[in-house]
């Protein structure tokens, strides 16, 4: 579903898939490619959402921003089943594993991979290529160059989805 909210209006691009169960609501810009999975709520009432390019929101994500302040999710991210976002920068390439929490104002770099069930608290930084786990999420390793190649083909995977769903998918 998607909604307006006082004059705020989504701006969706032709090439994104958003699941009829996911919520739109408000201030939020989803780019070309972006795939929104069933029960994604991404809510730009009072503050701004910006999912960029290629991106994938999964199944139950939760994102939402405070008042004048905005979450970005940069292009080629992957956030992983009940991710939750929360006026977090999100940059290119990351990997937000699942159940994981990026809090108010924190920031993960390019390439840094967040493990399942972490949380990035309040203002804190994953630097690039990091790999950051636990409670609250602390750097264990750097991503390598077979890393990004994984991901790399798994995010193409993701991609295709926009289109495969528009075809594909029925309702029984």
């Amino acid at each position: 579903m998607i909604y307006e909210f006082e004059g705020r209006i989504p701006k969706i691009s032709d090439s994104a898939y958003i699941f009829e169960n996911a919520t739109v609501i408000g201030d939020v810009t989803v780019g070309d490619d972006v795939w929104i999975g069933p029960g994604a709520v991404l809510r730009g009432d009072y503050g701004k959402i910006i999912v960029d390019d290629y991106t994938a929101i999964e199944d139950n994500c939760v994102i939402h921003a405070r008042p004048g302040e905005i979450t970005y999710i940069g292009k080629h991210v992957t956030a992983g089943h009940m991710s939750v976002i929360h006026t977090g920068t999100i940059y290119d390439w990351v990997v937000l594993g699942m159940n994981s929490t990026v809090s108010d104002f924190a920031t993960v770099e390019k390439w840094a991979a967040v493990g399942e069930g972490a949380v990035v608290k309040n203002m804190d930084k994953i630097d690039e290529e990091s790999i950051a786990v636990g409670v609250p999420a602390r750097v264990i390793g750097k991503v390598n160059e077979d890393y990004k190649k994984l991901w790399t083909d798994y995010k193409n995977n993701y991609n295709t989805f926009c289109k495969r769903y528009r075809e594909n998918l029925k309702k029984l």
